[in-house]
Parts: structure tokens; sequence; C-alpha cells
């Protein structure tokens, strides 16, 4: 059987059980794609080779474990890892520019941004949206929907009072209980929500 026929699923195996060439087969059949793919987001060649072999650490580590759960989506998980890997980057290395004051009192432009967000900023802050978004499917049903319609529907609270049916303050109580239960949620989870 001719390397490009034989399934991730059976690579994955040879290479838990000891055959390490089979990792270097799946490395191969993937690593334009991935590299291209991390090279987009950091548009550094030092910095994506360095995220690329740290992606494989993380996979070989993974797999040797015994945690990787074969749904048939290597690709897509390994993908996954390069894309986590990326936003910790940008998060660690993040710099906040400034500028130089030789005075002691306030001046303006040190609070101001002088540039857009950078693609390195805004996939962290997609990261963070994302995130939060999935956190919202551990509250209850009635604190799920007010902070919703508040927080992306933009909402007053006497429209979701409205809409949802219960008095101004209900949906007030709600969204107050569904803040305290986000903040248990991040907590326990362990969720880093910082850009």
């Amino acid at each position: 059987m001719g390397k490009a026929t034989i399934s991730e699923r059976e690579l994955i195996k040879s290479f838990i059980n000891g055959n390490h060439s089979s990792l270097q087969t799946l490395i191969k059949r993937h690593q334009n794609r991935l590299y291209s793919y991390i090279f987009l987001l950091v548009k550094d060649k030092a910095l994506a080779d360095d995220i690329f072999q740290d992606t494989y650490v993380k996979v070989i580590n993974t797999l040797k474990r015994g945690s990787y759960n074969d749904e048939g989506k290597f690709i897509q998980w390994v993908m996954r890892i390069a894309h986590n890997l990326v936003i910790d980057h940008f998060r660690k290395a993040k710099k906040v520019p400034t500028i130089e004051n030789s005075y002691n009192d306030f001046d303006v432009f040190d609070t101001i941004r002088f540039t857009d967000p950078s693609i390195e900023e805004k996939l962290v802050t997609d990261q963070i949206h994302s995130d939060v978004k999935k956190l919202l499917n551990y509250l209850p049903e009635e604190q799920r929907e007010v902070l919703y319609l508040r927080c992306y529907s933009g909402l007053s609270f006497k429209d979701i009072a409205e809409q949802t049916d219960v008095s101004i303050n209900t949906a007030l109580g709600r969204m107050r209980y569904a803040i305290i239960n986000m903040r248990k949620i991040i907590e326990e989870k362990r969720v880093v929500l910082t850009a």
C-alpha cells in the first residue's frame, strides 16, 4: 500500500505503536496547507516556522498521551492547535504603543490609538467573542436569553421585558445573575478572556 493511500487513522495508530515515519508521512501530507495558514496569520517566516514546529510538538505529545479523539478530522484538529498557538503568541507579545513624554503632565497623545486594530488584535478579539458565545450555552435559558438580547441585539431592558413577557425588575435580575454565573463559569473552566 502506497503512503498516499494509507488513511490518517492508520498512520496515527502506527505512530502511537512506535512507527515514527508514520508521523512524518502525516506532516508531509499537510505541511503546505498548515504552514501557509500560519504564515498568513503571522506574516513572519521565522515566527511561522516556530509556530509550525510548536504545533507538531503539541500534536506529538497529545498522540503519545492517547488524548487524541479520532473523528476523521485530523487536519482540522491540527489547524485549531496552530490557530490557538498563534493567538497565544499575540496575547503574550501584545505591545501597547506609547509616546515618550518628557513632561510630567497628562498628554492626550498617550491615550490615542494611532492605527487600526492589527490582524493579531482582531484574531484575539474574535477568539474572545467566540469563547464568550460558547460560555453562554452553560447559562440557564432565561439568563442566556436576556444576556443575548441586551448584549448582542442591543435591546433596552424595557424592550427585553416586553419581549420575554416579564417585569423590568425580573429582566434586570436575570441579567445580574447571568453576569454572576458567567464569572463563575469563566473561573471554573479557567478561560482567559484578555486581549
